[in-house]
C-alpha cells in the first residue's frame, strides 16, 4: 500500500510538473457568435454572447494537453454592439496581464462584425511582443458543425507557437492566420469569412499545426503606445460614405457637432464630389482633420493624385480602410493634430 501511494505521489508530481511547463494562455471572452445560443440547431437565427467562456472551453478538452488555459469574461455582446469602452477594457486588462506576467499569450473571442476594427485597435496600444490572437464564429456554439470550438483550438495553437512571438496582433479563422492591420470580413455569412485583400493570410492552422509565409512590414508592438485608463476619453472620428450624387449634409452635420477627425470613405481612389468637396474644406477650416480612405475593398489611396492634399488640407489613409483609419486617427489625435505628424503615423502603422 505504501509502495502504491509513493508511485501515485511520483506521478501527480509529475503530472503537476508537466502541466507547469505547458504556455499558459488566457482567454478574453467579448461574447459574439461563437458565445451564441439559437432556438434550434437547424437555423440561422440566435442571440449573440449567452455561453459563458468556461463552457466555450469545455468544448476542447484536448487543448489542456497543449496549455494551461483560463477565461476572464470581459463583455457578452455581439460585435456589432462593440464599444470603446470595452476596447479600452481589453487593452487595459491585456497590458496588465503581460506586464505582471499573468500568462504567456492572450487569446480574444469576439463577434466577427468589428473583429477587425478591435484587432487592429489592439494592435496599435499593446507594446509586448508577447501573442494576442482574436477568433470567433459564423455559427453559433448551438448549431450544427458550429464553427467555434475549431477556431478556438487553432488560435490557441497559433497563439502559444514560438513564431507567433513579435507580430502582433493577429486573427485566427477558418484555418487562415491574419495580420491585424491587413484582415477584413469579406462575407456575411460563410465560414471562411476573414481575408487580407491586399497582402493575403500571413500563415496558416492546420490540424494542430502552424505555418508562417510573410510578415508584417508595418511596424508593431509599439514601444511608446497610448497609455488607456478607464477615465481616457478618446478623441471623435466619424465615418462618412461617398457615393453617386451624394449630398454632403452629413459632413456639415458632424462638423457642428464637434467631432475631432472624419474618414471619409470615397470612391476608387478616396475620391468625392464636388459637393463632398466644398463640405471637406469647410471642415479643414473649422480645425476637423479630414483623412481620405477609400470603400473600395483593396488598393491604396495615394497622396496628392487627384486630389491635391496640400491645397485641401487632407491627409491619406493608405491602404487602410475607412474604419481601421478611423481607429488609427482617434488614437494619433491623441497625440497631435500635425498633419505630417498624423500623415506619418498612416505610412508607418
Amino acid at each position: 500500500m505504501k509502495k502504491l501511494f509513493t508511485i501515485l505521489l511520483i506521478v501527480g508530481l509529475a503530472c503537476q510538473a508537466w502541466a507547469q511547463d505547458l504556455p499558459r494562455v488566457i482567454i478574453l471572452a467579448t461574447g459574439g457568435t461563437i458565445a451564441g445560443a439559437g432556438a434550434s440547431a437547424d437555423r440561422a437565427g440566435y442571440t449573440a454572447g449567452k455561453i459563458p467562456i468556461d463552457d466555450l472551453i469545455g468544448t476542447i478538452p484536448s487543448v489542456k494537453k497543449i496549455a494551461n488555459i483560463s477565461g476572464e469574461q470581459i463583455a457578452s455582446v455581439g460585435s456589432q454592439d462593440m464599444t470603446i469602452e470595452i476596447w479600452k477594457k481589453l487593452a487595459i486588462r491585456a497590458n496588465e496581464i503581460f506586464a505582471n506576467n499573468e500568462a504567456d499569450a492572450i487569446v480574444v473571442t469576439h463577434g466577427t462584425d468589428t473583429q477587425e476594427e478591435t484587432a487592429y485597435f489592439l494592435d496599435l496600444v499593446i507594446p509586448s511582443d508577447k501573442p494576442v490572437v482574436l477568433t470567433g464564429s459564423m455559427r453559433p456554439a448551438t448549431a450544427i458543425s458550429a464553427d467555434g470550438p475549431k477556431n478556438l483550438y487553432d488560435a490557441i495553437t497559433v497563439a502559444i507557437h514560438p513564431d507567433t512571438k513579435g507580430r502582433g496582433v493577429l486573427v485566427s479563422f477558418n484555418e487562415g492566420i491574419y495580420d491585424a492591420r491587413e484582415v477584413m470580413k469579406m462575407s456575411t455569412t460563410k465560414t471562411n469569412a476573414f481575408d487580407s485583400p491586399n497582402t493575403g493570410a500571413v500563415g496558416q492552422a492546420y490540424d494542430g499545426r502552424v505555418e508562417y509565409y510573410s510578415s508584417s512590414v508595418r511596424e508593431v508592438n509599439p514601444p511608446k503606445p497610448i497609455v488607456l485608463t478607464a477615465d481616457t476619453k478618446l478623441p471623435r472620428v466619424d465615418i462618412v460614405y461617398m457615393y453617386a450624387d451624394a449630398s454632403a449634409d452629413m459632413i456639415d452635420f458632424l462638423v457642428s457637432k464637434k467631432v475631432d477627425g472624419l474618414v471619409i470613405a470615397g470612391v476608387g481612389n478616396g475620391n468625392f464630389n464636388k459637393a463632398y468637396m466644398d463640405a471637406v474644406k469647410r471642415a479643414v477650416t473649422a480645425g476637423v482633420i479630414v483623412c481620405r480612405a477609400s470603400r473600395a475593398p483593396s488598393g491604396r489611396v495615394v497622396l496628392h493624385d487627384e486630389i491635391n492634399d496640400d491645397e485641401l488640407g487632407t491627409i491619406v489613409s493608405d491602404d487602410l480602410t475607412p474604419q481601421k483609419a478611423r481607429v488609427l486617427l482617434m488614437l494619433a489625435l491623441t497625440r497631435s493634430k500635425d498633419k505630417k505628424q498624423l500623415q506619418e503615423a498612416f505610412f508607418t502603422y
